[in-house]
Protein backbone atom coordinates (compact mmCIF):
# COMPACT_ATOMS: atom_id res chain seq x y z
CA UNK A 1 0.00 0.00 0.00
CA UNK A 2 1.09 3.52 -0.74
CA UNK A 3 0.58 6.39 1.76
CA UNK A 4 0.94 9.98 1.54
CA UNK A 5 1.25 11.44 5.02
CA UNK A 6 0.12 15.19 5.38
CA UNK A 7 0.53 15.44 9.07
CA UNK A 8 3.52 14.71 11.38
CA UNK A 9 1.63 12.43 14.14
CA UNK A 10 -0.20 10.33 10.87
CA UNK A 11 3.49 9.86 9.91
CA UNK A 12 3.92 8.85 14.11
CA UNK A 13 1.22 6.38 13.80
CA UNK A 14 2.34 5.09 10.45
CA UNK A 15 5.58 4.43 12.28
CA UNK A 16 4.49 3.04 15.61
CA UNK A 17 2.90 0.35 13.11
CA UNK A 18 5.89 -0.78 11.48
CA UNK A 19 4.49 0.60 8.07
CA UNK A 20 6.82 3.11 7.15
CA UNK A 21 8.16 0.92 4.03
CA UNK A 22 5.08 2.00 2.59
CA UNK A 23 5.53 5.54 3.34
CA UNK A 24 5.79 7.44 0.22
CA UNK A 25 5.36 10.64 0.61
CA UNK A 26 5.07 13.15 3.40
CA UNK A 27 5.47 16.58 5.29
CA UNK A 28 8.33 18.96 5.69
CA UNK A 29 7.68 18.68 9.29
CA UNK A 30 7.37 14.85 9.62
CA UNK A 31 10.64 14.02 11.39
CA UNK A 32 10.29 10.70 13.15
CA UNK A 33 11.66 8.17 13.50
CA UNK A 34 14.42 10.17 11.94
CA UNK A 35 15.93 7.59 10.10
CA UNK A 36 13.20 5.73 9.02
CA UNK A 37 11.75 9.03 7.44
CA UNK A 38 14.41 10.81 5.57
CA UNK A 39 14.46 9.20 2.46
CA UNK A 40 10.80 9.78 2.25
CA UNK A 41 9.72 12.07 -0.31
CA UNK A 42 8.57 15.28 0.46
CA UNK A 43 5.31 16.84 -0.90
CA UNK A 44 5.34 20.27 0.86
CA UNK A 45 6.46 23.33 2.40
CA UNK A 46 6.14 26.52 4.54
CA UNK A 47 5.28 29.82 3.29
CA UNK A 48 7.21 30.98 5.96
CA UNK A 49 11.16 30.07 7.72
CA UNK A 50 10.27 29.67 10.97
CA UNK A 51 13.94 28.80 12.15
CA UNK A 52 14.53 32.40 11.60
CA UNK A 53 11.51 34.21 12.86
CA UNK A 54 10.42 35.01 16.41
CA UNK A 55 7.62 33.76 17.80
CA UNK A 56 5.67 36.95 17.51
CA UNK A 57 6.90 37.23 13.88
CA UNK A 58 5.72 33.39 13.40
CA UNK A 59 1.93 33.89 15.18
CA UNK A 60 1.95 37.07 12.93
CA UNK A 61 2.48 34.78 10.19
CA UNK A 62 0.39 32.44 10.74
CA UNK A 63 -2.92 35.11 11.01
CA UNK A 64 -2.25 35.89 14.94
CA UNK A 65 -5.25 35.25 17.34
CA UNK A 66 -7.44 34.34 14.82
CA UNK A 67 -5.29 31.32 13.52
CA UNK A 68 -6.83 31.00 10.07
CA UNK A 69 -3.97 29.85 8.10
CA UNK A 70 -5.43 29.77 4.88
CA UNK A 71 -2.09 29.61 2.89
CA UNK A 72 0.60 28.87 5.67
CA UNK A 73 1.84 25.77 3.60
CA UNK A 74 1.93 25.08 0.27
CA UNK A 75 1.15 21.31 -1.17
CA UNK A 76 2.98 20.26 -4.37
CA UNK A 77 -0.34 18.79 -6.18
CA UNK A 78 2.26 17.43 -9.18
CA UNK A 79 4.55 15.75 -6.83
CA UNK A 80 1.06 14.53 -4.56
CA UNK A 81 0.14 12.99 -8.05
CA UNK A 82 3.26 11.06 -9.68
CA UNK A 83 3.83 9.46 -6.27
CA UNK A 84 -0.22 8.10 -6.90
CA UNK A 85 -1.19 6.99 -3.19
CA UNK A 86 -3.60 4.12 -2.25
CA UNK A 87 -4.24 6.33 1.03
CA UNK A 88 -3.90 10.11 1.96
CA UNK A 89 -3.60 11.24 5.59
CA UNK A 90 -4.99 14.62 6.77
CA UNK A 91 -6.04 16.83 9.05
CA UNK A 92 -9.03 19.61 9.31
CA UNK A 93 -7.97 19.96 13.20
CA UNK A 94 -5.59 22.90 13.29
CA UNK A 95 -4.70 24.58 9.97
CA UNK A 96 -1.62 25.70 11.86
CA UNK A 97 -0.58 22.04 11.66
CA UNK A 98 -0.53 21.15 8.81
CA UNK A 99 -1.87 21.40 4.91
CA UNK A 100 -5.67 22.79 5.15
CA UNK A 101 -8.09 20.23 4.68
CA UNK A 102 -9.12 22.59 1.91
CA UNK A 103 -5.73 22.62 0.00
CA UNK A 104 -5.99 18.31 0.41
CA UNK A 105 -9.71 17.64 -1.14
CA UNK A 106 -8.79 20.25 -4.06
CA UNK A 107 -5.76 18.11 -4.72
CA UNK A 108 -7.60 14.93 -4.59
CA UNK A 109 -10.39 16.18 -7.04
CA UNK A 110 -7.85 17.17 -9.52
CA UNK A 111 -5.97 13.48 -9.28
CA UNK A 112 -6.84 10.84 -11.78
CA UNK A 113 -7.45 8.13 -9.75
CA UNK A 114 -8.14 9.86 -6.30
CA UNK A 115 -6.62 7.94 -3.00
CA UNK A 116 -9.09 7.03 0.28
CA UNK A 117 -8.79 10.02 2.77
CA UNK A 118 -8.92 10.36 5.96
CA UNK A 119 -8.86 12.79 7.88
CA UNK A 120 -7.99 12.59 11.98
CA UNK A 121 -9.71 15.24 14.36
CA UNK A 122 -8.19 13.90 17.76
CA UNK A 123 -8.86 16.17 20.72
CA UNK A 124 -8.88 14.18 23.86
CA UNK A 125 -6.64 11.60 24.68
CA UNK A 126 -9.32 8.52 23.83
CA UNK A 127 -9.45 10.18 20.74
CA UNK A 128 -5.63 10.06 20.47
CA UNK A 129 -5.85 6.39 20.99
CA UNK A 130 -8.40 6.00 19.02
CA UNK A 131 -6.86 7.01 16.28
CA UNK A 132 -4.29 4.56 16.13
CA UNK A 133 -6.52 1.47 15.26
CA UNK A 134 -8.66 3.72 13.09
CA UNK A 135 -5.30 4.31 10.78
CA UNK A 136 -4.24 0.65 11.25
CA UNK A 137 -7.60 -0.95 10.13
CA UNK A 138 -7.14 1.49 7.15
CA UNK A 139 -4.03 -0.08 6.37
CA UNK A 140 -5.25 -3.71 7.30
CA UNK A 141 -3.58 -3.83 10.32
CA UNK A 142 -6.10 -3.67 12.74
CA UNK A 143 -5.73 -6.55 14.91
CA UNK A 144 -2.49 -4.92 15.64
CA UNK A 145 -3.48 -1.61 15.94
CA UNK A 146 -5.84 -2.76 18.66
CA UNK A 147 -3.16 -4.55 20.36
CA UNK A 148 -1.18 -1.61 20.27
CA UNK A 149 -3.63 0.68 21.60
CA UNK A 150 -4.15 -1.74 24.64
CA UNK A 151 -0.62 -1.41 25.02
CA UNK A 152 -0.79 2.28 25.52
CA UNK A 153 -3.77 2.79 27.44
CA UNK A 154 -2.15 -0.18 30.13
CA UNK A 155 0.90 2.69 30.31
CA UNK A 156 -1.25 5.69 31.08
CA UNK A 157 -2.75 3.62 33.86
CA UNK A 158 0.44 2.75 35.10
CA UNK A 159 1.30 6.20 35.35
CA UNK A 160 -1.78 7.38 37.31
CA UNK A 161 -1.15 4.00 39.50
CA UNK A 162 1.78 5.69 40.77
CA UNK A 163 1.17 9.20 40.90
CA UNK A 164 -2.00 8.24 42.69
CA UNK A 165 -2.57 9.35 46.44
CA UNK A 166 -0.09 12.14 46.16
CA UNK A 167 -0.24 15.83 46.42
CA UNK A 168 -1.73 17.20 43.02
CA UNK A 169 0.49 20.40 41.89
CA UNK A 170 -1.22 23.08 39.90
CA UNK A 171 -0.06 23.80 36.69
CA UNK A 172 -0.04 25.85 34.04
CA UNK A 173 1.05 24.69 30.12
CA UNK A 174 1.91 27.06 27.64
CA UNK A 175 1.76 25.95 23.93
CA UNK A 176 2.99 29.15 22.66
CA UNK A 177 5.42 32.23 24.21
CA UNK A 178 4.36 35.38 22.36
CA UNK A 179 1.34 35.47 22.57
CA UNK A 180 0.85 33.27 25.60
CA UNK A 181 -1.30 30.25 24.56
CA UNK A 182 -1.92 28.16 27.03
CA UNK A 183 -2.07 24.10 26.23
CA UNK A 184 -5.51 22.52 25.54
CA UNK A 185 -6.81 19.43 24.28
CA UNK A 186 -5.22 16.35 24.84
CA UNK A 187 -2.68 17.77 27.46
CA UNK A 188 -4.31 18.60 30.25
CA UNK A 189 -5.38 14.95 30.23
CA UNK A 190 -1.70 14.22 30.10
CA UNK A 191 -1.38 16.31 33.24
CA UNK A 192 -3.89 14.84 35.57
CA UNK A 193 -2.84 11.16 34.28
CA UNK A 194 0.54 12.12 35.40
CA UNK A 195 -1.07 13.71 39.23
CA UNK A 196 -1.39 17.20 38.77
CA UNK A 197 -4.26 19.65 37.98
CA UNK A 198 -4.29 21.17 34.62
CA UNK A 199 -4.86 24.98 34.76
CA UNK A 200 -6.50 27.57 32.06
CA UNK A 201 -7.70 24.91 29.67
CA UNK A 202 -9.59 22.20 29.88
CA UNK A 203 -9.42 18.67 28.33
CA UNK A 204 -10.64 18.89 24.63
CA UNK A 205 -10.36 22.67 24.38
CA UNK A 206 -9.09 24.48 21.19
CA UNK A 207 -7.67 27.58 23.55
CA UNK A 208 -7.02 30.73 22.39
CA UNK A 209 -4.26 33.25 23.38
CA UNK A 210 -4.61 34.07 27.29
CA UNK A 211 -2.79 37.37 29.25
CA UNK A 212 0.31 37.33 31.27
CA UNK A 213 -2.25 38.58 34.04
CA UNK A 214 -4.46 35.35 34.03
CA UNK A 215 -0.67 33.50 34.30
CA UNK A 216 -0.28 35.29 37.45
CA UNK A 217 -3.52 35.07 38.85
CA UNK A 218 -3.45 31.38 38.40
CA UNK A 219 -0.13 30.83 40.75
CA UNK A 220 1.27 27.90 39.66
CA UNK A 221 3.30 25.43 41.62
CA UNK A 222 4.52 24.04 38.39
CA UNK A 223 5.02 26.05 34.48
CA UNK A 224 5.77 23.18 31.32
CA UNK A 225 6.97 25.60 28.86
CA UNK A 226 6.24 23.71 25.63
CA UNK A 227 5.67 25.52 22.42
CA UNK A 228 4.58 23.98 19.31
CA UNK A 229 6.99 22.71 16.98
CA UNK A 230 9.80 24.34 19.24
CA UNK A 231 13.01 21.41 19.92
CA UNK A 232 13.74 22.80 23.40
CA UNK A 233 16.94 23.83 21.97
CA UNK A 234 14.51 26.54 20.14
CA UNK A 235 12.22 27.18 23.23
CA UNK A 236 15.63 28.28 25.33
CA UNK A 237 16.36 30.96 23.45
CA UNK A 238 13.04 32.50 23.81
CA UNK A 239 13.11 31.81 27.20
CA UNK A 240 13.04 35.91 28.43
CA UNK A 241 9.54 36.09 26.64
CA UNK A 242 8.51 34.54 30.08
CA UNK A 243 11.10 35.56 32.36
CA UNK A 244 11.29 39.24 32.00
CA UNK A 245 7.31 39.43 32.57
CA UNK A 246 6.54 41.41 35.70
CA UNK A 247 6.09 39.08 38.94
CA UNK A 248 7.94 35.81 37.30
CA UNK A 249 10.09 35.75 40.55
CA UNK A 250 6.63 36.06 42.61
CA UNK A 251 4.98 33.04 40.73
CA UNK A 252 5.30 29.79 43.56
CA UNK A 253 6.33 27.79 40.48
CA UNK A 254 9.65 29.97 39.92
CA UNK A 255 10.34 30.30 43.50
CA UNK A 256 9.87 26.72 44.01
CA UNK A 257 12.28 25.77 40.78
CA UNK A 258 9.30 24.03 39.09
CA UNK A 259 9.26 25.57 35.81
CA UNK A 260 10.17 22.96 32.90
CA UNK A 261 11.17 23.16 29.33
CA UNK A 262 9.85 20.10 27.47
CA UNK A 263 10.00 18.41 23.92
CA UNK A 264 6.67 19.78 23.15
CA UNK A 265 7.07 18.66 18.95
CA UNK A 266 7.45 14.94 20.63
CA UNK A 267 5.22 14.36 23.16
CA UNK A 268 2.48 17.04 23.40
CA UNK A 269 1.61 19.22 20.50
CA UNK A 270 1.09 15.98 18.38
CA UNK A 271 -2.01 13.93 18.59
CA UNK A 272 -0.03 10.69 18.14
CA UNK A 273 1.44 7.37 20.20
CA UNK A 274 4.42 9.43 21.59
CA UNK A 275 1.52 11.56 23.48
CA UNK A 276 1.86 8.71 26.12
CA UNK A 277 5.82 9.07 26.84
CA UNK A 278 4.75 12.51 27.67
CA UNK A 279 2.46 11.53 30.68
CA UNK A 280 4.93 9.51 31.84
CA UNK A 281 7.54 12.32 31.09
CA UNK A 282 5.18 14.36 33.30
CA UNK A 283 4.99 11.61 36.11
CA UNK A 284 8.88 12.54 36.20
CA UNK A 285 8.21 15.89 36.27
CA UNK A 286 5.69 16.33 38.56
CA UNK A 287 6.46 13.37 41.19
CA UNK A 288 9.64 12.66 40.54
CA UNK A 289 8.49 9.26 40.03
CA UNK A 290 9.48 6.68 36.90
CA UNK A 291 7.26 5.29 34.53
CA UNK A 292 8.52 3.40 31.69
CA UNK A 293 12.19 4.54 30.76
CA UNK A 294 13.96 6.85 32.77
CA UNK A 295 13.41 10.77 31.48
CA UNK A 296 16.64 12.48 29.85
CA UNK A 297 17.32 16.29 30.01
CA UNK A 298 16.60 16.50 26.26
CA UNK A 299 12.83 15.50 26.88
CA UNK A 300 12.15 17.17 29.78
CA UNK A 301 14.73 20.07 31.86
CA UNK A 302 14.28 22.38 34.91
CA UNK A 303 14.95 26.19 34.14
CA UNK A 304 17.61 26.70 36.57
Amino acid sequence: MRIVSLLPAATDIVADLGLVSDLVGRTHECDWPPAAVASVPVVTRAEFDADVLTSREISTAVGGAAHSGSSLYTLDTEALAALAPDVLLTQDLCQVCAVSYEAVSHAVRVMDAGPRVLSLEPRTLDDVLDCLVTVGELLGVGEAAERRRTELRGRLAEVRRRTAGRARPRVVAIEWLDPLWPAGHWVPEQIAAAGGEALLAEPGEHTKPMTWEAVREARPDVILVLPCGFPPERTMTELDLLTAQPGWHELPAVAAGEVWVLDGPAYFNRPGPRVVRGAEVLAHVLHGVRAGDPVTEAEARRLR
